[in-house]
């Protein structure tokens, strides 16, 4: 074994080869952390392409994000100018997340007062049939910072306005002189109705016209309980106990027996006029009866005469009747 030199350290023989397995196990390493970063990006997953056509891609970045309801569905690749000098935004999107995007998708492109651009894509049907490969739609933008000039001139054209109101002779002057004026009347001796017709003569008339209808209405007030007494006595002497419709019950109860003996009395008189034109040599003693007979009629008819007069003498609205005897 041959000596060694002092303060010499001899390197193992199989150096180089631990050496060489250790750089090619880094670039393996590499490679593989290489190859996962590039498949976590999506750069092996089948794409399909689409183009966002708007004429003002300001904020739009390569590499940025087209989200559905908030997760990317695709990502921006390249951004040109087309000859009709609109901006065409060229963007890969997964064939997994392809099935959000439908022909009815509306895609927006929104820029706030804080922060950057965003890129959104909206689809109310899922059921609607899905965007072709290659498809070519246009962006709707929604700038903030674009309102700001016209959100400037409104508010500019609010305060002149508002300066005009409240400038000395403006409405909201003229308006608060004439509450003030309002309320010195209505804090007078008529109130509130004073300060409604504008004067106190006006106030004063009312009030009068007022104080004639409350008169009017109690002497209407005393006019109808005097009807009203006097319809009570009038359906006491009419409908009541003894009054005139009992008289005259009684008075049509006797105008009925008096008719049924006139009725009673006739019926004789035709039996005779029948017996006389019967036997002729019986005129004499016929017409001894009919002379009876007819004193009998006059008296029964003397009698309704009598009733008629009393009914006409009890009745309120006494009529002139006149009965004719035969």
């Amino acid at each position: 074994m041959a000596a060694r030199e002092p303060g010499v350290t001899r390197l193992p023989g199989n150096l180089g080869f631990k050496v060489g397995m250790l750089l090619a196990f880094t670039i393996v390493v590499a490679v593989a952390f290489v190859g996962y970063v590039l498949y976590a990006r999506g750069l092996f997953q089948a794409r399909q392409q689409l183009t966002l056509v708007t004429d003002n891609a300001e904020g739009v970045n390569i590499g940025m994000d087209v989200t559905f309801s908030g997760f990317p569905v695709g990502t921006v690749r390249r951004i040109a100018l087309a000859e009709d000098g609109k901006v065409r935004i060229g963007v890969d999107v997964p064939l997994k997340e392809a099935r959000w995007l439908r022909t009815t998708s509306v895609f927006t492109l929104e820029r706030g007062l804080v922060g950057g651009a965003r890129l959104r894509v909206f689809s109310g049907d899922l059921k609607d049939p899905p965007l072709a490969d290659g498809a070519v739609r246009p962006v709707l933008r929604g700038d903030a910072s674009e309102e700001i000039p016209r959100m400037v001139a409104t508010l500019k054209s609010v305060l002149e306005n508002v300066e005009h109101l409240t400038a000395a002779g403006g409405g909201l002057h003229a308006s608060l002189e004439n509450l003030r004026v309002t309320t010195a009347r209505m804090a007078g001796r008529r109130g509130i109705l004073g300060g409604v017709l504008g004067s106190e003569e006006d106030a004063q008339k009312v009030v009068a016209a007022i104080d004639r209808a409350n008169a009017l209405l109690a002497s209407l007030g005393g006019v109808s309980a005097k009807l009203d007494a006097l319809a009570t006595k009038t359906d006491q002497r009419l409908f009541g106990t003894g009054g005139v419709m009992d008289e005259a019950q009684r008075a049509a109860a006797q105008v009925n027996a008096i008719l049924g003996d006139v009725r009673e009395n006739l019926k004789k008189v035709d039996a005779i006029l029948a017996n006389a034109q019967a036997a002729s040599r019986d005129v004499k003693g016929a017409t001894a009866d009919l002379g009876a007979l007819r004193a009998e009629v006059e008296a029964s008819l003397r009698k309704v005469a009598s009733l008629i007069d009393e009914i006409n003498r009890k009745w309120p609205l006494e009529r002139k009747t006149e009965i004719r005897l035969p």
